[in-house]
C-alpha cells in the first residue's frame, strides 16, 4: 500500500471518531434544550417530554402468600374439674358457701346435690381425664372424683365454650359414666435383655448420682450434653435390677466401636427414710473410648448441643 493512502486512513480515523463525539454532544444538548424549553412551556409539556424519555420498568414482584395461624381450641377440661370439684363439695340446704356460689356461678342452670347427713365425705382429689369435643364449642368432659376410702366416680360434664375460647359454661347436669376402658399395650420395643456389664454398671452409677447426690453427673454424660441432677436429692440409694435395650448392641461382652448407639430402659429400686420405691428410666447411651455415655433421657431433660 502507497503511504499516501496509509495517511490519508490513518487521519481519517481520528476524524470519524470526531464526528461521531460531536453528534453525540449535539444530541445531549438537543435533550437539554427539550427540557428546559417543555419548562417554559408549563406542566403539560413538561410531562410530554419526560414521557418521551426512555424509561426501564422493573415487573414487581409477587407478595408471598400470608399464612393466618388460627388457634387451636381450647380444652375445658379444667373448668369441668374445678365445676365438679365444687358441685360435689356443695348442698342445696346451704347455697351461700363457698362452692355452692362456685357450683351456680360456673353452671347457672344445673341444681346443687341434696346429699344426705350420713353421706360419704366429700372426694379426696377430682381429676379431668377425658375431653371429647362433640361439636362447634361444644365438649364434654369425663371427671374422675377419688374418695377416701379408694372408690372412684367418673362423670360427664357437658360445656360450651366461646368463638376464642377464653370463657365457658357447664350447661347441664353431669352425669355418672363408666371409666375410660384400659387401652392395650404395644409390645415392647426393650426386647434385648442386657447382662451385667460395662452398660449396667454406666446406668446405674448415671442414676445414682442423677438421684442421691452421689458424684457429679457431668462425668456419666456424653460430649455437648447438658443434664442436672434433682435436687434436693430425693433417695438415699439407688439400685439397678433390669437393663432391656432396642439394639442388640447393648448386650455385648465388649464395649463396641465409637459412636455406637443404643437405647435401653432401666428398672431401678430407690430408697429413702419413708420406704422403697420402683421407678423406670428410658435412656440413650453412646460408646466413646471404650465407655458408655449418657446420651438422652427420655424425659426431656437432657439437651443436646450445650457445654458440659
Amino acid at each position: 500500500m502507497s503511504p499516501g493512502k496509509l495517511a490519508s486512513e490513518g487521519e481519517a480515523a481520528p476524524m470519524a471518531a470526531g464526528a461521531r463525539l460531536e453528534a453525540m454532544r449535539r444530541r445531549v444538548r438537543l435533550s437539554r434544550l427539550a427540557v428546559l424549553t417543555a419548562i417554559a412551556a408549563g406542566p403539560v409539556a413538561l410531562c410530554v417530554a419526560v414521557a418521551s424519555t426512555p424509561t426501564t420498568v422493573q415487573a414487581a414482584t409477587p407478595a408471598k402468600p400470608t399464612t393466618v395461624r388460627t388457634a387451636a381450641a381450647a380444652d375445658p377440661g379444667g373448668y369441668a374439674q374445678l365445676f365438679i370439684g365444687a358441685w360435689l363439695r356443695s348442698s342445696a340446704d346451704d347455697e351461700t358457701s363457698a362452692q355452692a356460689r362456685r357450683a351456680q356461678s360456673m353452671a347457672p342452670d344445673v341444681e346443687l346435690p341434696d346429699p344426705a347427713a350420713d353421706a360419704q365425705s366429700a372426694p379426696g382429689s377430682v381429676t379431668a381425664v377425658r375431653s371429647a369435643q362433640r361439636g362447634a364449642g361444644a365438649w364434654s368432659v369425663t371427671v374422675a372424683a377419688q374418695y377416701a376410702g379408694g372408690s372412684v366416680r367418673y362423670y360427664a360434664v357437658p360445656v360450651v365454650s366461646d368463638s376464642t375460647g377464653a370463657s365457658f359454661t357447664v350447661t347441664g347436669a353431669p352425669g355418672v359414666v363408666a371409666g375410660p376402658a384400659r387401652a392395650e399395650v404395644a409390645k415392647s420395643s426393650y426386647a434385648v435383655t442386657v447382662p451385667e456389664g460395662d452398660l449396667s454398671s454406666a446406668v446405674g452409677q448415671f442414676l445414682s448420682a442423677y438421684l442421691t447426690g452421689a458424684g457429679e453427673v457431668d462425668r456419666y454424660l456424653a460430649p455437648g450434653v447438658q443434664l442436672t441432677a434433682v435436687s434436693p436429692a430425693p433417695y438415699s440409694a439407688v439400685a439397678v435390677q433390669e437393663v432391656s435395650s432396642v439394639e442388640e448392641a447393648a448386650a455385648a461382652e465388649q464395649v463396641p466401636a465409637d459412636g455406637t448407639t443404643v437405647r435401653i430402659l432401666a428398672s431401678v429400686e430407690a430408697r429413702d427414710a419413708t420406704g422403697r420405691w420402683p421407678l423406670a428410666y428410658e435412656l440413650t447411651l453412646k460408646a466413646r473410648s471404650s465407655r458408655w455415655e449418657v446420651a438422652a433421657l427420655q424425659s426431656g431433660t437432657a439437651q443436646d448441643g450445650g457445654g458440659r
